[in-house]
């Protein structure tokens, strides 16, 4: 176990005369030059993303939900743990562990919140029998997300009364493939790529490299202390709705209070980047990408209220690029549809194919789970609800 403390040195600082409430964008703007130069990042939404969540680390007293930085990618040099690297350095009172047990990481949690920094979480829940393992990390990051959400746990010989451990805490989280899905639905998601030809960073050197990221952390830490109060009552305009937006608010209210272009790109970034999310969860059949492909066959059999089992699975295991052909052994099965569908309160009936009545599903049973759970991709970004 890898457990290091590394309190930032804001704390010592001296403080900086050129650093006021007014030069808030200037300061982002820093962090984000020095970002880039050691890491490449998958767009600039993801960059703007990462920007203003180290600086949200710096006003954590002042938010309901904490969110996760989940920085995944498909395989090895991706940028990982450079970008986690760069996030030590400069995210308030970072705590960076690695293999920790779900109690080490709860008791290095205070009343006033560090930063946890989880590098290899692909060790921790890569696979079903590691994440059946580590259950109660899993736990403790979801309970954590929220303000107010405690461990109970007995502490000494006499086992009473149970000591409440504090949970809340922004943390930053990577690893190869995704975490578990609880987790990602309270994170900022950015999805690493390993770099193309011709695309060029400096190396990141410790002792050459991490003053310069101290001095930045400093002053990111004194631009934010007299904000406190201001961002405890900040209500800002979200492009998201729900858990998303309860994950983004902290780096949308960061950037209002930033100025500048900040406002626009944070809401850019945000409108975007859950965009996508919401697509690759559609793109995963183990969630709403059976909804998705039913909702397109409804919508090539254009004013057609109802479709038999038969036409719909025919549809769907013809697709070469869906997954449901290789669903089971021999594709997917009329069994098989009804109980993905059945998780979304959708139930086969009666429906009349021709002068034929057989079994299927009509139209209406599907829209209030599009609605939902399907987004549509408008020209912004922003997802919308369909109609159905």
């Amino acid at each position: 176990m890898n457990n290091n403390t590394r309190p930032g040195p804001a704390h010592a600082a001296q403080p900086h005369p050129d650093v006021t409430a007014g030069n808030g964008a200037a300061l982002l703007d820093q962090l984000r030059a020095s970002m880039a130069r050691f890491v490449i990042l998958p767009s600039e939404e993801a960059l703007d993303a990462a920007v203003l969540w180290v600086a949200a680390t710096h006003l954590q007293p002042s938010w309901q939900h904490a969110p996760r930085l989940a920085v995944v990618g498909p395989a090895k040099r991706c940028g990982k743990s450079r970008l986690l690297d760069i996030l030590t350095e400069t995210v308030h009172n970072p705590v960076i562990t690695v293999n920790s047990t779900a109690a080490a990481v709860f008791r290095s949690i205070t009343e006033e919140p560090p930063t946890l920094l989880v590098d290899e979480a692909d060790t921790i829940f890569g696979t079903p029998k590691q994440a059946e393992k580590n259950e109660e990390m899993r736990g403790l990051l979801n309970a954590g997300h929220q303000r107010d959400r405690y461990v109970l746990r007995v502490v000494g010989n006499d086992h009473t009364p149970p000591h409440r451990f504090h949970t809340f805490a922004m943390a930053a989280l990577a690893g190869i493939g995704d975490l578990p899905d609880t987790i990602m639905d309270r994170s900022v998601v950015i999805r690493m790529r390993r770099r193309a030809e011709g695309e060029r960073v400096s190396p990141y050197r410790t002792k050459r490299d991490s003053p310069a990221l101290h001095e930045l952390r400093a002053r990111l830490a004194q631009w934010a202390a007299p904000l406190t109060g201001q961002a405890l009552l900040l209500e800002p305009s979200m492009p998201v709705e729900d858990r998303a937006a309860d994950t983004w608010e902290p780096l949308v209210i960061v950037a209002d209070l930033a100025g500048g272009p900040w406002p626009d790109r944070a809401r850019h970034a945000c409108a975007r980047m859950v965009t996508a999310e919401a697509e690759a969860e559609q793109d995963n059949p183990n969630n709403a990408r059976i909804l998705a492909d039913i909702r397109r066959i409804f919508h090539a059999k254009g004013e057609q209220e109802q479709l038999s089992t038969d036409d719909i699975l025919y549809a769907l295991n013809s697709d070469p690029e869906a997954p449901w052909a290789e669903h089971g052994r021999g594709g997917l099965t009329p069994r098989g549809l009804g109980a993905m569908l059945r998780e979304y309160g959708i139930r086969s009936g009666n429906v009349r194919v021709g002068d034929i009545q057989r079994k299927g599903y009509t139209r209406g049973k599907f829209t209030d789970a599009w609605k939902r759970y399907c987004p549509t991709v408008h020209p912004l970004g922003t997802p919308q609800a369909d109609a159905g």
